[in-house]
């Protein structure tokens, strides 16, 4: 993956909360007893803009933000962007995020309130709801679900390393052909992920392919994960969801290093990975619509503060 370093400026705000810490336990006459007290807990809504110039994880660090803050971030926009080879310089977001600490002291990132990405010229923007229910989740500020029915990509954070071709050089067989997937170098052992629910259909070897799986997703749409070295313990015939883990990179099968090769079909059709259009999920439930414009406004106006506009 292509690296990219960030400029920043932050800003906060703050609320109270209360948390609970036991006192030391301590000997009565019926045994052992404990009691709580209750020390106050400080969430600060805190707001990063950052431009990207070359390394995402080391920039967004300096800027406060941690890695498993950045993962939710990437995870938000995981069906609009794809964060292994479509970040470009010149690329912008501002997150609103929770930061907690006690006496002054940090103790960890909370959720992700709302959050602002401009991708080669596009912006995006998703915002926190969490319905009567109780279920959180992530939706553009018209009320449409940030979670699409598939993942742009079946991992983590990892660079390309063979892109979507019909007609190039095999490594192996040293002869052109068509290359009608993605292939994503990563670690021995990196989990790859179910890109959208369905039934898993195939799980097994195929010669060039190595240990592979392939998921029916109904509506004429497949999936096809190559080169695996080992299998999650699932069976043909289960149904899985989007982003389990189905298996683990490798380098069987026809391949010079560790990759995944990942493909796309639609109708029997291959198509690019990083350019099919996915199908949107559905947007909030109209009788919550009136709770999910006034419970948002707030979250969407964060990422207008002083950190959006420097």
């Amino acid at each position: 993956m292509t690296a990219w370093a960030m400029r920043v400026c932050v800003c906060t705000g703050c609320a109270t909360t209360v948390a609970a810490k036991p006192s030391p336990v301590r000997r009565t006459d019926d045994g052992f007893a404990a009691t709580v007290i209750a020390q106050p807990v400080q969430t600060q809504t805190q707001v990063v803009h950052a431009v990207i110039d070359s390394s995402l994880f080391e920039s967004a660090n300096s800027a406060g933000l941690t890695d498993p803050a950045v993962l939710k971030l990437a995870k938000i926009f995981a069906s609009e962007i794809d964060f292994v080879l479509g970040l470009r310089a010149g690329d912008e977001f501002t997150v609103a995020y929770e930061r907690i600490s006690r006496d002054g002291q940090y103790l960890k990132d909370g959720e992700i309130l709302s959050a602002r990405f401009v991708n080669q010229g596009h912006e995006y923007i998703a915002v926190r709801y969490v319905g009567p229910d109780g279920v959180a989740g992530y939706y553009s500020p018209d009320g449409r679900s940030m979670q699409k029915a598939f993942l742009r990509a079946p991992l983590e954070f990892q660079r390309i390393s063979s892109g979507f071709s019909l007609a190039r050089l095999h490594p192996i067989l040293n002869t052109i052909r068509a290359h009608k997937g993605t292939d994503y170098a990563a670690p021995l052992g990196t989990p790859v992920y179910a890109a959208g629910s369905g039934r898993l259909s195939f799980r097994g070897d195929k010669g060039g392919y190595g240990n592979v799986i392939e998921i029916n997703h109904g509506n004429g749409i497949e999936t096809v994960y190559g080169h695996l070295s080992r299998f999650a313990p699932l069976r043909a015939g289960a149904h899985v969801q989007q982003g389990e883990t189905i298996g683990y990179v490798g380098m069987t099968g026809l391949a010079t290093g560790p990759h995944l090769h990942f493909e796309f079909h639609i109708n029997g059709r291959f198509v690019d990975p990083q350019k099919v259009k996915l199908p949107d999920s559905g947007p909030i439930d109209p009788a919550l619509r009136a709770d999910f414009v006034r419970t948002t406004a707030p979250l969407l106006r964060a990422l207008k503060g002083p950190a959006a506009t420097t």
